[in-house]
């Protein structure tokens, strides 16, 4: 009795290991199908992003023009760039415009979805969902050369419009202090698609008990909105500012194809500058340092608004 049980117990235990041991086996065999699944992307950020910033980091401590050797020089490209007024210039612009941009990007997307959110039709619904996102479908270079046509001083479809209305011709693209106005309305009236259809898709997600509640307690229009909808909303609004600015920073279509930079630098970008010394200058070394110091401002944003975030972001 005692061997036949001890040999029941004995084979109840190798039929558990194998049946673990497959199990394991099958997990491993997923796992690697997972990984070469992914392989094929990995590569391709590496290849294609990672590996780039890293030799523009190396490269930034030379001096080459291809023509040439590199010919190492350490820091002189940053002392060069501490010293350059263009860039000061180009990256205030950018400051500028970035904060103009992600403003009005996510103040109206939010007031549009809003407005959106109370149709009840569905069929309304999809039709100014797909209205306000095609924008965001189009080229960035063919949308810079339409709107450069509207906001032409002279022949401009808006100027004549306004001119209509008894307002004079205002000088969109050829004064200093209305150039930046002009680029920030074209990239919120492009881009402005995606921060709608995003608090869209929050708004939709927070539960109709919750606003109910909001009401009992006398929690309505304004008060609702600051103390109910935009702390629930808020993930959101953190995904299209930190997005936003990313983005915006990188800006470089909108102002290189309707202003050159112009007039005077009143509309250069770091990115333009990043692309004249480069590819217009043949200077790589140099055009990697502004580079370097571009990836750095981008990533400081974000840990800022990251570490901010921890304020007055509220997930549910």
């Amino acid at each position: 009795m005692t061997t036949a049980k001890g040999a029941e117990v004995g084979g109840g235990g190798i039929l558990h290991w194998l049946l673990q041991d497959t199990m394991d086996g099958m997990r491993r065999r997923r796992a690697i199908l997972g990984y070469l699944f992914l392989l094929p992307t990995l590569l391709g950020i590496f290849i294609f992003t990672a590996g780039p910033v890293f030799v523009s980091f190396g490269l930034s401590l030379f001096r080459w023009n291809i023509f040439k050797p590199p010919d190492y020089v350490e820091l002189a490209n940053y002392q060069r760039l501490m010293g350059d007024v263009r860039i000061a210039i180009s990256f205030g612009n950018t400051l500028k415009f970035t904060v103009l941009a992600v403003a009005t990007q996510v103040s109206i997307g939010l007031l549009l979805a809003m407005g959106v959110h109370r149709i009840t039709q569905t069929a309304m619904r999809y039709y100014f969902r797909t209205a306000f996102f095609l924008p965001l479908l189009m080229s960035g270079a063919a949308v810079a050369v339409v709107m450069g046509y509207i906001f032409h001083k002279e022949f401009g479809p808006l100027n004549y419009y306004l001119g209509l209305m008894g307002v004079q011709q205002i000088p969109w693209k050829t004064s200093a202090d209305w150039v930046l106005i002009t680029i920030v309305i074209m990239s919120a009236w492009r881009n402005l698609g995606f921060t709608f259809v995003l608090f869209l898709g929050g708004l939709s997600n927070i539960s109709r008990e919750v606003l109910d509640a909001a009401d009992v307690d006398g929690a309505q229009g304004f008060r609702r909105l600051w103390s109910v909808t935009i702390p629930l909303l808020s993930p959101q609004i953190l995904f299209a500012a930190v997005t936003g600015v990313i983005g915006a920073v990188q800006v470089f279509e909108e102002p290189f194809i309707m202003t050159r930079g112009g007039p005077g630098n009143a509309s250069r970008t770091a990115v333009m500058v990043l692309y004249e010394a480069a590819f217009k200058n043949i200077e790589y070394g140099y055009g990697s340092a502004i580079a370097v110091v571009l990836f750095l401002v981008i990533l400081a944003f974000t840990v800022a608004q990251m570490w901010m975030s921890r304020r007055w972001v509220f997930y549910q």
